[in-house]
């Protein structure tokens, strides 16, 4: 009996003439997402998609979960349309189900030439099922198991099961946008929500070595890896940073410290943009959280570009945050002790709502476009795929 991963999408079937587009991208972010494994024929058709199951079937299911845009997923057998293969197979899925008293029968018909009803498919999987099993009893209304049953023009699809999925919408459908890659538990997290709404994300990492290690480098990769696990992949761009910064404490106010770095990274992340053709800037930032994450110093950072910036994490608090880094397993890279620049030379009393004129006169000391170009002549550009 063939056995096949079948994938379900939500909000894509929503998508009006442009649903194929979004279908045609789903597929390749699953094909992409079992390359390595042994090759097999996808196929998509009525709404769903199906995957054969022939070695490492727990592999796939690992990897297929973390597609953005499938909502759900389940081990399905697959059966010649006849009443006896359907209701043989369903006895043989139920036979695997190890807890439960109460079941119900549920059919799905598309295919409208099969001679019997749904009603009366659902009647004739449950009576075998009753006849062919122990104690069981049947609950339409709040069963302890539900067996599906999908009668479609090439099979019939049975399950009992239903493995839930991260939803959202396939990645690369809604465009391109670069992220700022800190060291910390936030910005990660905020690139995955990102990469949730279909955004194909580009990663952007401001090193200031020697005052930040090596080490806190690598530490930004493996950031990069655990998330290119929802994406297939990451470019990632790591900016040297180093004399941005001796520049800035060299010759700015100290108050101004932290909003004149985020106005020159905004400003770097600006270029990446527009090459890299990206329409928005993902930022890990939440509202209030540092001196740099208030409304007046968020105005007064943006106004150095005219590229969108998202900020995912906007009113989430640091613990929902916690919580969503240790889902996507992050969390335990973001916590190792390797500085990022962003910990570098922070005053004792930063500005928590700067106006705008002071800052632009504090940067007249600055070459900005000399500094800037320096900086991205010496960013290196790496390619980042999963375990």
């Amino acid at each position: 009996m063939e056995q096949v991963l079948l994938i379900r999408y939500g909000e894509i079937s929503l998508k009006g003439k442009n649903r194929h587009q979004f279908e045609r991208r789903l597929l390749q972010n699953v094909k992409d997402a079992l390359k390595g494994l042994e090759p097999r024929r996808i196929e998509l058709a009525y709404g769903r998609m199906y995957v054969p199951l022939k070695e490492n079937a727990e592999a796939v299911i690992e990897r297929v979960k973390k597609v953005f845009g499938i909502v759900s997923v389940s081990v399905a057998a697959v059966v010649p349309l006849e009443i006896e293969a359907i209701c043989e197979a369903a006895l043989q899925q139920f036979n695997q189900v190890k807890e439960g008293e109460t079941f119900k029968v549920e059919t799905q018909r598309p295919y409208k030439q099969f001679p019997l009803q749904s009603p009366e498919i659902s009647r004739r999987v449950g009576g075998y099922l009753l006849k062919n099993t122990g104690n069981w009893k049947v609950d339409v209304h709040n069963p302890d198991v539900t067996v599906n049953v999908e009668v479609r023009q090439e099979g019939a699809y049975v399950y009992t099961n239903k493995i839930p999925c991260l939803g959202g919408l396939p990645v690369g459908t809604t465009g391109r946008a670069v992220l700022l890659l800190s060291g910390g538990i936030d910005s990660p997290v905020a690139g995955w929500m990102g990469m949730k709404r279909g955004l194909e994300i580009v990663g952007l990492h401001f090193h200031s070595f020697p005052f930040t290690s090596e080490r806190s480098k690598e530490k930004v990769i493996d950031l990069a890896r655990k998330i290119s696990a929802y994406s297939g992949k990451v470019k990632l761009y790591v900016n040297h940073f180093t004399e941005i910064q001796k520049a800035i404490r060299k010759n700015c106010p100290e108050q101004y410290y932290v909003t004149i770095m985020r106005r020159m990274m905004f400003r770097i992340a600006d270029r990446i943009c527009r090459q890299e053709e990206a329409k928005a800037i993902v930022t890990g930032e939440s509202l209030g959280q540092v001196a740099s994450q208030t409304l007046e110093s968020m105005g007064v950072i943006n106004e150095v570009t005219k590229i969108p910036v998202l900020r995912p994490l906007i009113a989430l608090d640091k613990l929902e945050i916690i919580d969503y880094a240790q889902k996507i397993d992050t969390y335990d890279i973001s916590i190792q002790p390797y500085e990022d620049c962003c910990t570098l030379f922070v005053p004792k009393h930063p500005a928590i709502r700067p106006k705008l004129e002071p800052v632009q006169k504090a940067e007249e000391a600055l070459d900005i476009e000399g500094l800037i170009q320096e900086s991205v002549d010496k960013t290196e550009v790496l390619v980042i795929y999963p375990d």
